[in-house]
C-alpha cells in the first residue's frame, strides 16, 4: 500500500504547509502522478512567471471557475484581487455586475474587458509621465524611434559593454511593438499605445532574471569557493530560535527550493535509546531525530538540482556512542553519494556533480565548537 500512497505538500511558504494524501489503485499510476506533479511544482519558468503571464493565468482561472448557471461569480474576483471596494469600482467602470451575490456572463468578460478591469484596479499614472517625457505630449502613443530611445537610455544598464551587449536597433524594437501592441494597425505604423507599453513592461523581456538565464548558464569549473552558495541557517526551525518548533520537513523544503548548504545542530539525545537529535541548544526549541533528518536529506537532495550539497555540522555531541551512530547513519543512508575521502584542494561543482543527478556528492563539513 505504501507505494500507492501520494502526499501533496502545499502552502504559501515553507512553514505554513498542509498535507493532502491520495491513494492510487495501482503503483504505476501513483508514480506517474508523482512525477508529473513534481515537474509542475519545480518548473523554473512557472516559479519565475512574468506579470503578464500571471495575469493571463488569473484570467483563465476566472473563466473556468463557473457557477451552476455557467456564469462567473463576482465573489471570485474578491478572493483573487484587492479589497472589495476597489474590485467593485473596477467592475462598475467596466459596466459589469459588482455585487457579491452577482455573476457575470462568460461572453461579457472578454480579454479586452479583463485588460480594462486590470487597468482600473491597478492604474499606472507613471506611464503617462513617461509618454510625456519621451515627447508624446499630445499623442496617445510612442513611435518606434521614441521607444528605442526609452529602452536604450532609460532601461539599459549603462555599465554594459556596447560590443558584447549592443543597444537595440529600431528594427528590433519594432518586433517588440508587434508583439505587445494590441492594435495591429497602430503596430503596423510603428506606434505603441499606453496599453501596449504597459504590456511590454509586464512581459518576460523585463523580468528580473531573463528566461534564458533561469537555467544554469555559468562556467562551473572553478573551485567551489569562487561562487556564492544558496545556504540555509538553522534549517530545522519553523519559527524563532528561542522557542520555535523544529521540523524534519524543513530540510525537504529548503533542498527542494534549491539550497545547497544546510545546517545541522547536533546534540546528544537524552532518551534511553541514546539517539542523537537536532535542536538549538540552550533554548526551548523542540528536538527532532538526527536519523530522520539524514533520511529526509537523502530523499530530496538532488530532486531539483544536480549540484553537490554541503552539510554544515555544528556538532555538540560529546558521546562517542552517539557520534558513532551519526557517522553510521551518514554512511548507510547516503551510500556512495557521501564524500568520505579528504581532498587536496577545493573541488569544482563540475567535479562533484559528475554525470547524473544521483551521482552528485554530499560533503560533510564539521565545525567543532569549544
Amino acid at each position: 500500500m505504501e507505494n500507492r500512497m501520494l502526499t501533496v505538500v502545499s502552502g504559501l511558504d515553507m512553514v505554513n504547509i498542509t498535507y493532502l494524501n491520495f491513494m492510487a489503485f495501482q503503483e504505476e499510476i501513483a508514480k506517474e502522478w508523482a512525477e508529473e506533479l513534481f515537474k509542475l511544482a519545480s518548473n523554473l519558468f512557472v516559479q519565475n512567471m512574468s506579470k503578464e503571464d500571471s495575469l493571463e493565468k488569473a484570467y483563465t482561472r476566472l473563466k473556468l471557475q463557473l457557477n451552476p448557471e455557467g456564469r462567473i461569480p463576482v465573489k471570485n474576483f474578491f478572493r483573487m484581487f484587492a479589497d472589495r471596494k476597489r474590485v467593485e469600482t473596477a467592475l462598475e467602470n467596466c459596466n459589469l455586475p459588482s455585487g457579491r451575490s452577482d455573476s457575470i456572463p462568460q461572453e461579457d468578460f472578454t480579454p479586452e474587458v479583463y485588460t480594462q478591469f486590470i487597468s482600473n484596479i491597478c492604474p499606472r499614472p507613471e506611464l503617462d509621465h513617461i509618454f510625456s517625457d519621451m515627447g508624446a505630449k499630445s499623442r496617445s502613443y510612442l513611435t518606434v524611434e521614441q521607444m528605442t530611445e526609452f529602452i536604450n537610455s532609460k532601461q539599459r544598464d549603462p555599465r554594459l559593454n556596447e560590443i558584447l551587449y549592443p543597444p537595440l536597433k529600431p528594427e528590433q524594437v519594432q518586433l517588440l511593438v508587434d508583439k505587445h501592441e494590441p492594435n495591429p494597425e497602430l503596430a503596423q505604423r510603428g506606434h505603441i499605445s499606453v496599453e501596449g507599453f504597459a504590456r511590454y513592461l509586464s512581459a518576460e523581456e523585463n523580468s528580473i532574471i531573463p528566461p534564458e538565464k533561469l537555467d544554469q548558464s555559468e562556467d562551473m569549473t572553478y573551485p567551489m569557493s569562487h561562487y556564492f552558495i544558496n545556504s540555509s541557517h538553522n534549517t530545522y526551525l519553523t519559527a524563532g530560535q528561542l522557542a520555535g518548533n523544529s521540523s524534519v520537513e524543513m530540510y525537504k523544503q529548503v533542498l527542494l527550493s534549491g539550497c545547497r548548504c544546510i545546517e545541522l545542530d547536533c546534540w546528544k539525545g537524552r532518551t534511553t535509546e541514546e539517539e542523537p537529535v537536532i535542536t538549538h541548544g540552550f533554548t526551548m526549541t523542540t528536538e527532532i531525530s538526527f536519523k530522520e533528518v539524514i533520511e529526509a536529506i537523502s530523499e530530496c537532495a538532488f530532486k531539483t538540482s544536480p549540484f553537490p550539497i554541503i552539510l554544515s555540522f555544528e556538532n555538540h555531541v560529546d558521546s562517542p556512542k552517539q557520534q558513532a551512530k551519526m557517522a553510521e547513519y551518514c554512511r548507510s543512508i547516503f551510500g556512495d553519494a557521501l564524500l568520505t575521502d579528504p581532498l587536496e584542494k577545493y573541488p569544482s561543482y563540475s567535479q562533484l556533480m559528475c554525470a547524473g543527478v544521483n551521482a552528485a556528492k554530499i560533503a560533510p563539513l564539521s565545525f567543532l565548537l569549544i
